[in-house]
């Protein structure tokens, strides 16, 4: 009996001094929690269109961000994060784009080329009076043996009018010729009294006669040399001749 009862009391000892022992230890710390996720780094774009002007024109820059906090364009500032504004730079340009944020920094550029306009043409040659004055005026031309200005021939002389009232600095000389039929004396005689018609008729329209002379060549200076009526017709005519 004695023998049993030792071994349960070195049992009961045993037992307690486990549980001494593991009330001893102490409590395991929990683990730490998970770090926060890195805030999301910042994105940029921007375009200008059209990529190509001429100095003097416009294009549209637009640029877009995101997480981003701070946005700048070289030769702009501070923008918005996203935004598009007009832009005329007087030469090529590249805008660089910067955007900051908490998870870092993005850049973007976009090119705007600037091209120089054509020269002007150059003035036109200047013309001279007369070249004006050959350009514009208009012979007059006479029927047969005849002196006054024919119907047909009444708007050549109020065209004639209408450039010379314009050009007043303008001085001629009206040369009453005509065809080879008849004598001398009475051709320049003819001649005569057709330039001296029509420098009337000019003067009624408003030139001054002291711009006017006349001469008669009669059928000496002949246009045409041929014998017929279309030839004689060309030679029966009052001439202008611009006088320097």
């Amino acid at each position: 009996m004695k023998h049993n009862s030792t071994k349960w009391l070195f049992l009961v000892l045993a037992l307690g001094a486990l549980l001494a022992l593991g009330a001893c230890k102490k409590k395991a710390a929990p683990p730490p929690p998970p770090p926060p996720p890195p805030p999301p780094a910042p994105t940029a774009s921007i375009s200008v269109d059209p990529s190509s002007i001429q100095a003097g024109q416009s294009a549209s820059l637009t640029w877009q961000t995101t997480n981003a906090t701070d946005v700048s364009i070289d030769g702009i500032g501070a923008v918005q994060p996203n935004g598009s504004q007009s832009v005329s730079p007087t030469e090529s340009t590249t805008y660089h784009l910067v955007a900051k944020g908490a998870g870092g920094t993005q850049e973007a550029t976009a090119r705007l080329t600037v091209t120089q306009a054509p020269p002007p043409p150059p003035p036109p040659p200047s013309v001279s009076d007369e070249d004006l004055f050959n350009q514009n005026i208009k012979d007059v031309y006479f029927d047969y043996d005849k002196y006054n200005v024919r119907p047909d021939q009444e708007s050549s002389m109020q065209s004639d009018v209408q450039f010379l009232t314009q050009h007043s600095n303008i001085t001629f000389t009206i040369e009453g010729h005509c065809d080879e039929r008849g004598s001398t004396e009475y051709n320049i005689a003819l001649g005569d009294k057709r330039a001296t018609t029509v420098k009337d008729a000019l003067v009624a329209g408003g030139v001054g006669a002291d711009r006017i002379k006349t001469i008669s060549y009669g059928k000496e200076k002949p246009f045409c040399t041929e014998s017929n009526e279309a030839c004689w017709q060309q030679n029966r005519r009052d001439h202008f001749v611009y006088t320097k």
